[in-house]
């Protein structure tokens, strides 16, 4: 099976093409030339998915499979329909959890659950490139398969503030700080190791029966954000000193997290991963936060440059507790 990943070495994609490769799949990447992560074995295709000039090697190949990790908006998708109407046999789309109903209406998700998300405009584009992708799918025929992850982890922490790509409130943790939990910290979240999610992506490439139909992949584990924080701090050796602040005055003083709280990880979550398993028997998700977290710390560990300290995330978080501290008086 030929199969084109358009990314392909980040936090989520990355272990899918490690498991892709694993199993056989002949497997390319396109790329710019700039990534200096690069996987043994994977053929890589130069261009850059954003400026056809530079894609005339990707055209001269079909492929059985083509995912596209990088995708945020419907001009990306009119594109891709562009390219590779004819040249593909399943296009997968990386969409969203976050693009499901907020709030929700009925506590759990599955894949019928509405999607309505007007709060963010990362969940709304991504809406909006489904519903193109659909109307291809019913309209002509384009073969689609669409994924929605939900907060995803390997290289990235998964916490609300001061997280993913930052290592701030872990090193606020190290440091005894106070760091913030939104809300009372007991609302309930899923988050999923990208080798988990790995399983059930690499088992849906090349299957026709999904075609036309939509999956979220996720970890059967939910957790509270209490433990979700607490597991960090115990992980990194110390106790997490956490600071309980409202997610609506959160946005108020700081409204560039409207987006990943008010419609995101302020919402309690349970994902029923029915589908998923029903097309991909094989999927079972099977590392507990706990030990993937450790994973990722020992990751960041090996080279200190990985652990980014972003002084205006550090700005935010400070004002956040400076305006909580006047309201308490």
């Amino acid at each position: 099976m030929k199969v084109l990943f358009i990314g392909g070495t980040g936090n989520i994609s990355m272990a899918s093409s490690r498991l892709a490769f694993e199993k056989g799949i002949d497997l390319y990447h396109l790329n710019r030339g700039k990534t200096t992560t690069t996987l043994s074995g994977v053929k890589t295709i130069l261009g850059d998915i954003t400026k056809p000039g530079t894609l005339a090697e990707l055209q001269k190949h079909d492929w059985d499979v083509v995912v596209n990790w990088i995708a945020f908006t419907a001009e990306d998708i009119e594109r891709d329909i562009l390219l590779f109407k004819d040249k593909t046999k399943q296009y997968i789309f990386i969409s969203s959890a976050s693009c499901y109903q907020t709030p929700l209406l009925y506590p759990i998700i599955t894949e019928s659950t509405p999607l309505h998300n007007t709060l963010w405009d990362y969940s709304y584009n991504k809406i909006k490139c489904e519903d193109r992708l659909m109307k291809a799918y019913r309209e002509e025929g384009f073969p689609i398969t669409i994924v929605r992850p939900s907060l995803t982890y390997d290289t990235v922490i998964p916490i609300a503030i001061g997280g993913f790509r930052d290592y701030n409130t872990a090193d606020r943790i190290l440091k005894g700080q106070k760091i913030i939990v939104h809300g009372d910290g007991t609302s309930l979240w899923t988050v999923t190791h990208s080798d988990d999610l790995a399983k059930g992506f690499v088992g849906l490439l090349g299957l026709t029966q999904a075609i036309g139909h939509a999956f979220h992949i996720t970890s059967d584990e939910i957790l509270s954000w209490n433990t979700i924080y607490k597991i960090l701090a115990e992980s990194l050796g110390r106790e997490a000193n956490m600071v309980h602040i409202a997610s609506d005055f959160i946005c108020k003083i700081e409204p560039s997290y409207t987006g990943t709280l008010l419609a995101d990880k302020g919402e309690s979550v349970i994902f029923d991963n029915t589908k998923i398993k029903t097309f991909v028997p094989d999927f079972k998700a099977t590392i507990p936060f706990a030990h993937g977290i450790k994973r990722t710390l020992r990751w960041l560990d090996e080279k200190p440059d990985r652990k980014i300290i972003n002084p205006e995330e550090t700005k935010r978080i400070e004002n956040i507790l400076s305006a909580y501290k006047r309201l308490l008086g």
